[in-house]
């Protein structure tokens, strides 16, 4: 059975809460993308929208958005996620996961998505 730490980041106060998920209820998470939308609901914040911004693998590879599917690459990187150049032009390959959910995924990073802009936060 998948277990999945998610971070659910709210923008409008610039702080994070760390929810773990397990069974039927990270069943939910697995075949969604980066950019993907679930229900608030079943992490507990209910009336609001979570989009789903990436992840990482189970030995710290980070999800990337433009490499499809649920595999782990060698690709060659000039810019984050997965790689920070020291300087400007450098690239290095590196191992990153695609940007689907999969059993082997560890942590999931979604950020709130209000419906109004005069909601109230919700992680205080």
């Amino acid at each position: 059975m998948p277990e999945f730490k998610v971070v659910v980041s709210d923008p409008k106060t610039g702080k994070a809460k760390t929810v773990e998920v397990k069974d039927r209820e990270a069943e939910v998470f697995l075949g969604l993308k980066i950019g993907d939308e679930i229900d608030g609901s079943i992490l507990g914040f209910s009336g609001v929208k979570l989009q789903i911004t990436g992840g990482s693998g189970k030995a710290g590879e980070p999800m990337r958005p433009d490499i499809h599917g649920g595999v782990k690459k060698r690709v060659l990187l000039s810019g984050p996620p997965g790689y920070h150049p020291p300087k400007k032009g450098l690239r290095k390959r590196k191992f990153v996961r695609g940007n689907v959910i999969t059993e082997d995924i560890v942590q999931i990073n979604v950020k709130i998505v209000y419906k109004s802009p005069d909601q109230k936060p919700l992680i205080t």
